[in-house]
């Protein structure tokens, strides 16, 4: 299925039923009097998150979204039905702007989330809705209200716990599928990822989910390269593991690079927990290496560690430093929100320290 982030919609709700003018006459009856029934409501347009999804591609193909619209009133004071709502699915992270994709109106971060997102016309009143003491046989009805009608953007970014970033060709897919069973696709040329891609990572009896997005380049919040469009499926995760490839010219000079378009971007990207880690270790010497680790922790970079995807070099202990580092988000995340409440959080996640050391007690595999 492709993979397709961001799409555009038109939503309409439905218009309601009007009413019925009508009075009763009936043979061998003594009274009559008006009966036209009230029209139904239209159909309203709901939005629901669902887990099973991690795409928008279906909104290419079907962008346009229509409730049903309410039946009108009839006489002997039957009442029009409801329009049909409708209800879009889409995957868990969707965020939806509105035209101008200036203002956000709905952020559905949770499975089963549903909000109403256009409401239905109201259905109008009939005849008989409008008699009384003074006015037995009254005409009078009103119009049913139309519906809501409006285009949309829907915007998809990835729930992942952590995310890779960094420059093409820096070995970021050839990671993912090491440490799980995702199957991105792999050559030794920049921009072989396209479209993000998630892997579920078991380490140390735990999973989590791990992101990678396409390599970025200089320039690339000026919309060089593939831009930085898909920086917005790591702006929720816990924590961002950035790999440099020790095998370039300038190590130091590729870490700031992707560091400035992080800020660049501007949504605090460059405050979240970071890890960094040189990779393709099994193909520098122990001079490169240091030098290499030298380079990015000159840069800038903190606790720079050696890795090697292809021979499990220090694939352990970046993942266990990774998910001491999601704990930690998490848990502050948790004291953020107990403190906005005013109140005390129900529990903390508890923040692990893993072995450092690879070949330790713990363990990773893909699943």
């Amino acid at each position: 299925m492709k993979f397709l982030d961001q799409a555009r919609i038109h939503a309409q709700s439905g218009a309601g039923g009007n009413g019925c003018l009508s009075f009763r006459r009936e043979k061998f009856v003594e009274y009559g009097g008006p009966n036209g029934g009230d029209g139904g409501r239209g159909g309203h347009v709901y939005v629901e998150a669902h887990e099973g999804l991690n795409t928008l591609v279906d909104f290419r193909y079907a962008p346009h979204i229509k409730a049903g619209r309410g039946v009108h009133g009839m006489g002997s004071n039957k009442h029009g039905a409801a329009g049909k709502d409708v209800t879009i699915t889409v995957p868990v992270g969707t965020q939806i702007y509105d035209e101008d994709m200036e203002f956000l109106l709905a952020d559905l971060t949770d499975p089963g989330q549903r909000i109403l997102l256009l409401e239905g016309g109201q259905g109008g009143k009939g005849n008989a809705h409008f008699k009384s003491s003074t006015n037995r046989a009254p005409r009078r009805t009103t119009p049913g209200t139309p519906g809501e009608e409006r285009w949309l953007w829907l915007r998809l970014k990835l729930m992942a716990d952590a995310g890779l970033v960094g420059l093409p060709n820096a070995g970021k897919s050839t990671f993912l599928s090491t440490v799980s069973r995702a199957r991105p696709k792999v050559a030794d040329y920049p921009f072989t990822t396209l479209a993000p891609q998630l892997g579920v990572v078991h380490a140390d009896g735990r999973e989590f989910v791990l992101a990678d997005i396409p390599g970025l380049i200089e320039g690339a919040h000026e919309g060089r390269g593939l831009g930085t469009r898909f920086l917005g499926h790591v702006e929720r995760c816990g924590a961002l593991l950035h790999l440099v490839d020790g095998t370039g010219d300038d190590p130091g000079a590729a870490y700031r690079t992707v560091r400035d378009e992080m800020i660049a971007y501007d949504a605090g990207l460059e405050d979240k927990p970071e890890i960094v880690a040189v990779t393709k270790a099994d193909a520098l010497d122990a001079e490169l290496a240091a030098d290499a680790v030298a380079a990015v922790t000159a840069a800038g970079a903190r606790d720079v560690r050696l890795v090697s995807s292809v021979a499990g070099q220090g694939v352990f202990s970046l993942l266990t430093a990774l998910l001491a580092a999601i704990d930690a988000y998490r848990a502050a995340e948790a004291r953020a929100d107990a403190m906005a409440a005013d109140g005390p959080a129900d529990g903390d996640p508890a923040t692990r320290a893993g072995d450092d050391a690879d070949g330790g007690t713990g363990s990773w595999s893909p699943v």
